[in-house]
């Protein structure tokens, strides 16, 4: 839960940042912040963390975009890049390597790495994709049919809130199959 909150709290900063300062002033604080995040991460991990470099490449670009023209469009389109982007990453790992994204990600954090049949890792980074390509084009609908409050107020609570639901959803998907297995021992 500590990474899932450090993860947002470029999110958090650039909510809290254009409530008090306007978008402009948010768009500086939440590329700073992923900044500040990427080499935070770097420095502790020893590695780099690729979504938050993906993110922070993609803050950089639109919000660039977004202060140059001055046009906070521009920075309405990072979350669905960025959800678009690792959609077609979960889509592509089905295909590509030994183990879907999704996969990869959480196994570490089952006890028994042969519980989960690969139809269900398959399935599951699926759906992932999916979330994501919807949530991406979701995101689209608010920033172009809605004031820049509304989408600030989308992306901080609605993709957050999506976010948390989505997982809870797969845990609850997850916890099925892995009581099957304890039944069957």
């Amino acid at each position: 839960m500590l990474h899932f909150l450090y993860d947002f709290l470029p999110v958090l900063l650039f909510f809290i940042s254009f409530k008090l300062y306007g978008i402009y002033v948010a768009t500086v604080v939440g590329i700073v912040a992923t900044a500040i995040q990427v080499v935070a991460t770097t420095f502790i991990k020893k590695k780099v963390d690729k979504q938050q470099l993906i993110t922070l490449i993609v803050f950089v670009v639109f919000g660039s975009m977004t202060l140059y023209f001055h046009n906070p469009l521009f920075i309405k389109w990072k979350p669905t890049i960025i959800f678009w982007i690792f959609g077609i990453v979960f889509l592509g790992s089905q295909f590509i390597g030994s183990k879907p994204i999704i996969q990869r990600m959480m196994e570490h954090l089952i006890d028994d790495k042969a519980a989960l049949a690969p139809a269900v890792w398959k399935k599951m980074n699926i759906t992932w994709a999916l979330f994501f390509v919807i949530l991406g084009t979701i995101n689209l609908y608010i920033a172009y049919q809605y004031s820049t409050d509304t989408w600030v107020n989308f992306k901080f609570y609605g993709i957050l809130g999506s976010l948390l639901g989505f997982s809870f959803i797969q845990a609850m998907y997850l916890s099925k199959f892995l009581k099957e297995v304890k039944a069957h021992e």
